[in-house]
């Protein structure tokens, strides 16, 4: 089992996401548990006070250490970490390591992981290099927080967990799960819709020709 551990200060934003589909039933089973924690319960002050203006001047706000730091520790502390047991601390920043399958296979290895949700004009670089065991970015672009990439890693790391997906077969033949794999194209019924048809030899029933109809239309980018 997989114990997922999300830090953010927007923790009713994966509710609907986890409740449903596969992640809903990977939790059922045991295979996954998600725990989100608000950040804001683990600040000192009355105000509950999660983000300061930067240092050196510049716009908007950046997420504090000292609750980024409290509310890891506090992880850490409810499992005991033995030799059976490995856990990864990761960061969600633009400027990180771009997110692959490879490492969705990588990270599935791990008993627990840690996310941090950055917010607002970023985290303190301390997080970065202090805290968090690597910063990973799911695209070169921006978002607003960590709180979809977190969805995205959990999402993608789920699924390759034994018996998550019915059919094991489906996370073994399909796009990524080799470098630079695209899976071939896939189509079911009806035969012809809007004079559009399926090839024919998918509807020939010799299995041997359509695998290598598969492997020709399977692409390398």
């Amino acid at each position: 089992m997989i114990k997922f551990n999300i830090i953010t200060i927007f923790p009713n934003i994966f509710s609907s996401y986890f409740s449903e589909s596969i992640i809903k039933r990977a939790q059922k089973s045991g295979a996954i548990e998600i725990n989100v924690h608000n950040l804001r319960d683990y600040t000192t002050d009355k105000h509950k006070t999660v983000d300061d203006t930067p240092y050196g001047g510049g716009a908007g706000m950046v997420l504090k250490v000292e609750p980024i730091f409290n509310c890891v520790n506090a992880i850490k502390k409810q499992e005991t970490k033995t030799k059976k047991q490995t856990r990864r601390v990761i960061l969600f920043s633009a400027k990180g390591k771009k997110y692959t399958q490879k490492d969705a296979k990588r990270l599935s290895k791990y008993n627990q992981l840690i996310f941090i949700c950055g917010r607002y004009e970023g985290v303190d670089e301390r997080v970065a290099e202090k805290i968090a065991d690597e910063e990973i970015s799911i695209g070169d672009f921006v978002l607003t927080g960590g709180e979809i990439p977190a969805m995205v890693v959990v999402d993608s790391i789920t699924r390759l967990l034994p018996g998550v997906l019915g059919n094991d077969q489906s996370a073994i033949y399909e796009s990524h799960s080799e470098d630079g794999y695209l899976e071939h194209a896939q189509y079911t019924k009806p035969e012809e819709f809007e004079g559009w048809k399926v090839p024919k030899i998918l509807l020939s029933g010799h299995h041997a020709e359509i695998e290598k109809w598969r492997k020709k239309k399977s692409k390398s980018k």
